[in-house]
């Protein structure tokens, strides 16, 4: 799948910002950043995957229809109308089915968000709101999840609510930290839901993960960082936040990260 997302210090009152992920119908979500993302997936010619490009609105078109300009695998848009954690406002929710309309309008294959009760519960009343504006495509429900109270009530919360699929780290600081859990919440799923783990998988740590889970597709980013072509650099500028990203490093899709961990997938898989 391929993921393009908003910028997260973009306000939030605007419809249409939105993260796009494109879903390969094989075995791996596969994320690597920047616009220039997409193209690389097609040239990988891997049957499985997502790639996933930082674009925030101002910057070019909107994602969902950029990167299907670019690959031949189906694209997913992530709804998502700011960062920080996933109890929204009204407002914040009318933006998120503006955002759901558009995607859809502009062909997009599935959806993807998730949103919680101040509680840490799986909101039910706005998900349902949510999947009737999405519907007929398939939506998946993110990490949000890994925020939750009681991870095996929400997992039977999402199957009721009819998500296809639930992307998790197993409620940890990573998939290879969680991996008890993402199996013991696959197990109880029993095919009533895709559990997709996600978080910090590596060529070094995908064969554990997918043996250990018992899981069938996974969620990684494949990216390595590209120099800038920059020749004059402010050093003493930062276009964001003291934690943002580099001015001058730019986080492409790895083709060779890609193909590795493609391989890696079909030996077990």
């Amino acid at each position: 799948m391929t993921i393009l997302r908003a910028r997260d210090r973009e306000p939030a009152a605007t419809p249409a910002r939105c993260q796009a992920q494109a879903w390969t119908m094989a075995s791996s979500w596969r994320c690597a950043w920047t616009r220039w993302s997409p193209p690389s997936t097609r040239s990988a010619e891997v049957p499985a995957g997502s790639s996933c490009a930082r674009v925030s609105w101002k910057e070019g078109p909107p994602p969902a229809w950029v990167v299907k300009q670019c690959v031949r695998i189906p694209v997913f848009v992530m709804i998502r109308p700011r960062g920080g954690d996933f109890l929204y406002s009204d407002r914040e929710v009318e933006v998120m089915k503006a955002d759901i309309r558009l995607a859809k309008l502009h062909g997009a294959d599935g959806l993807v968000f998730g949103a919680l009760t101040e509680d840490g519960r799986i909101d039910t009343e706005l998900c349902t709101a949510l999947l009737a504006v999405c519907r007929p495509l398939p939506v998946t429900f993110h990490r949000a999840f890994d925020m939750v109270h009681d991870p095996l009530v929400a997992l039977e919360t999402l199957i009721s609510l009819g998500f296809e699929r639930v992307l998790t780290s197993g409620c940890d600081s990573s998939a290879l930290e969680g991996l008890s859990l993402i199996k013991r919440l696959a197990e109880q799923a029993k095919g009533r839901i895709v559990v997709v783990p996600g978080g910090g998988i590596t060529e070094r740590n995908l064969q554990r993960i997918l043996e250990g889970s018992t899981a069938s597709e996974f969620h990684c980013s494949a990216r390595s960082a590209r120099d800038s072509g920059m020749k004059f650099r402010n050093p003493n500028v930062a276009m964001g936040a003291s934690f943002s990203a580099p001015e001058y490093s730019i986080k492409v899709a790895d083709v060779a990260k890609v193909r590795t961990l493609n391989a890696i997938a079909k030996n077990i898989l």
